[in-house]
């Protein structure tokens, strides 16, 4: 397929629904609000495609796909009923039983604060370089470097006695 061609929404879904799922459920640690996140950035995929819009390559279609997500999900936990739900701690056991599924090294991300976090998965699960990180956060490239190195101390941290290396 010619890469400025636009995919189908059945290849796009199967394609990439899995990484944009993950930034953003990094971004709001909560399943139902991750698929809500992930289901918007398709349908604005879809409207920007259907406007006409075309992309230069894969590369630029995946990077797009990553800055709106990311911009979703900025967008999503402003949001006043975001900001005052419970957190899953708060409504208990069932909280506690997800955590007993997940490792140590999800935990200790999961756990430190979301403007780090975004940069770890980014760059660790997505495999992005520091420069298409920039891009899609509309960050320096300092500021990218930055809050890696942060949120590397804040893991050495948190793991400290594992045997992991970042």
């Amino acid at each position: 397929m010619n890469a400025k061609e636009n995919m189908s929404a059945e290849e796009l879904i199967e394609k990439y629904s899995d990484m944009i799922y993950r930034v953003a459920f990094s971004r709001t640690q909560n399943v139902s609000d991750a698929q809500d996140i992930t289901q918007d950035v398709f349908l604005k995929y879809l409207k920007y495609t259907k406007a006409g819009n075309t992309f230069r390559d894969e590369e630029h279609r995946k990077a797009w796909l990553l800055k709106v997500a990311v911009n979703t999900g900025n967008t999503f936990v402003t949001t006043a009923w975001f900001r005052h739900r419970a957190s899953l701690d708060e409504v208990g056991e069932i909280a506690a039983e997800n955590k007993e599924d997940k490792s140590e090294v999800y935990e200790a991300v999961m756990d430190i604060p979301e403007k780090y976090r975004v940069v770890i998965h980014l760059f660790y699960y997505e495999e992005l370089s520091i420069k298409e990180i920039c891009s899609i956060l509309n960050m320096s490239e300092t500021a990218v470097k930055s809050r890696l190195h942060r949120a590397r101390e804040l893991l050495r941290e948190k793991l400290k006695g594992a045997q992991y290396e970042f």
